[in-house]
């Protein structure tokens, strides 16, 4: 079995719960903040439907120049997220289903302004970057969701709204 496989079987996996997650955002609150410092319900949908394939393609370059990451654009609708999430998944697939082992413990830098910040092999980019920095959004929204009121489906296990297991 390759590295990759763990890898893919994981984000299909995810992907089917941060499906049922997105599920639950109600459109007519997408411009909702629990905080002036935050982002938008909608610009955190966003930016969980397409981490992902934007940290895939962010791993396949080395050296990659720090982006300028701005304003994060906003969902319009929950169906759009999910049609993001759909095809985000499908591409990141595509670029990852190539990686050899030894590719992915090609070692991969982040610089900033010609600097190293960060060098790390590429398999570490995919894990921490991109599937823990995702999960850890998918948590956040799971946070706004339970302040706006919305049942929470089981992520990890039984949620105080939904239980698989009963």
């Amino acid at each position: 079995m390759r590295i990759i496989d763990s890898i893919l079987a994981e984000l299909d996996r995810e992907g089917e719960t941060t499906r049922r997650v997105l599920e639950r955002v109600p459109t007519d609150k997408l411009s909702w903040k629990p905080h002036p410092k935050s982002m938008s319900l909608g610009q955190l949908v966003q930016h969980i439907a397409t981490t992902p394939v934007q940290v895939a393609q962010l791993s396949a370059e080395s050296p990659r120049e720090l982006p300028n990451f701005g304003e994060q654009p906003a969902a319009a609708s929950t169906s759009e997220a999910l049609k993001a999430l759909d095809d985000c998944l499908a591409a990141t697939r595509t670029m990852l289903s190539g990686l050899d082992d030894q590719a992915l413990m090609t070692p991969w830098r982040l610089t900033k302004g010609g600097v190293t910040i960060m060098e790390i092999p590429r398999i570490g980019v995919l894990r921490s970057i991109m599937l823990n920095h995702w999960y850890h959004h998918r948590g956040q929204l799971s946070v706004y969701l339970r302040e706006l009121d919305v049942p929470l489906p089981s992520i990890y296990g039984p949620s105080a709204d939904e239980n698989p297991f009963a």
